[in-house]
């Protein structure tokens, strides 16, 4: 197969970068895209450079040139339009974080894809930024064994979605499983290490309590700590707060052992960054050893080409990269469906320590 032609579900902010980044491929594009609001979909349609637009999701799984789908639609939809796929065309998939919202989805999921033919991949983009990527590379040299691992995101507040889905805990899963999957996700990937015991404090403090939508005020959180205990000793904590737009970095993961410390500095949405206060931020890995000490300070910057498309700082075009290769039938898929699980719980189990005040064991 040279060229992948991708069916695309949701053409909202996120679908649009999918579509940018799959652009750059030289072995994709979108043949196809479908959104219920027929004004995103035709957008979408015309920055994938004419793709067909179906008029339901049925139609985009009939048409004939189609090789892999992509979901990028709001997380309570993605069940069921999984569900979907594998019954009506089963097809290469990569779905956007998170897999599912309710707990019981898991079994569901695990049932329908049991023997399925095709590659499925979980979107967990934050993997491949390339300071990320960095210190996935240079973890367990620099420190010799990471013991301990932060991961702060200073952020801005949800943005506004079609329908404001994003605004409730009931379509979303809450925060600590909508934003933050991403980072239980890299919390394993970084420790290669299993949960065991989850803690947190979160709640809403400023962010859309004067917002009503049908008489409803949302109740999704806007920050919260959760510190992670993981089965061979080490621990993990997730420092999130949706207040912190004036940030110079956005994300800031550090990973610390009896060797030394390293540090992946990465700053947010060039788009959101002040022109008056020139150019944006660089991305930073930071090794501070601790004999001699003395940090060492390396710049990792990102294509320009990648930046523009997307506020992922290039990580979307490297994962459709991977995702392009292996439909084509070139490598192994790296965020599986358990990982995506896995993530999903670790989320689940926070939001339940926050709610409750107590530890919850997995």
């Amino acid at each position: 197969m040279d060229i992948v032609n991708y069916g695309l579900i949701g053409c909202g902010m996120m679908g649009r970068e999918h579509i940018q980044n799959i652009n750059l491929l030289p072995h994709g594009r979108v043949s196809v895209v479908y959104d219920p609001v027929a004004d995103l979909a035709q957008s979408a349609a015309t920055l994938a450079e004419d793709a067909h637009v179906a008029e339901t999701l049925e139609a985009l799984l009939a048409h004939e040139a189609l090789d892999a789908v992509v979901i990028v639609s709001p997380n309570f939809l993605h069940v069921g339009q999984l569900r979907q796929i594998v019954e009506a065309r089963p097809l290469p998939i990569l779905c956007e974080k998170p897999l599912f919202t309710d707990p019981a989805d898991r079994a569901v999921l695990d049932a329908l894809f049991k023997n399925y033919p095709h590659p499925v991949w979980v979107a967990m983009e934050y993997r491949y930024m390339p300071p990320v990527a960095a210190l996935l590379e240079q973890a367990e040299h620099a420190t010799g064994g990471i013991k301990m691992l932060t991961i702060r995101e200073h952020r801005f507040p949800f943005l506004p979605k079609i329908g404001d889905w994003n605004r409730f805990n009931a379509k979303t899963g809450g925060t600590l499983v909508e934003k933050c999957c991403h980072f239980f996700d890299l919390m394993r990937l970084i420790l290669k290490d299993e949960p065991l015991r989850v803690m947190a404090s979160a709640g809403q403090s400023l962010n859309h309590i004067d917002e009503r939508y049908d008489g409803q005020a949302p109740d999704i959180w806007d920050n919260g700590y959760v510190i992670v205990d993981f089965v061979h000793g080490a621990r993990a904590m997730l420092e999130l707060c949706m207040f912190a737009e004036g940030s110079k970095y956005q994300e800031e993961i550090s990973a610390v052992g009896p060797k030394g410390k390293i540090e992946a500095l990465v700053p947010g949405p060039g788009r959101f960054w002040p022109q008056a206060l020139g150019a944006a931020p660089v991305p930073q890995l930071i090794i501070s050893p601790r004999a001699p000490k003395g940090p060492l300070v390396a710049e990792i910057p990102v294509d320009p080409t990648l930046l523009a498309a997307g506020d992922h700082n290039g990580s979307t075009f490297y994962q459709h990269q991977r995702f392009n290769a292996v439909v084509r039938g070139e490598g192994a898929v790296e965020v599986t469906l358990t990982d995506g699980a896995k993530a999903v719980a670790m989320g689940l189990a926070a939001q339940e320590s926050a709610r409750t005040g107590q530890a919850v064991t997995l």
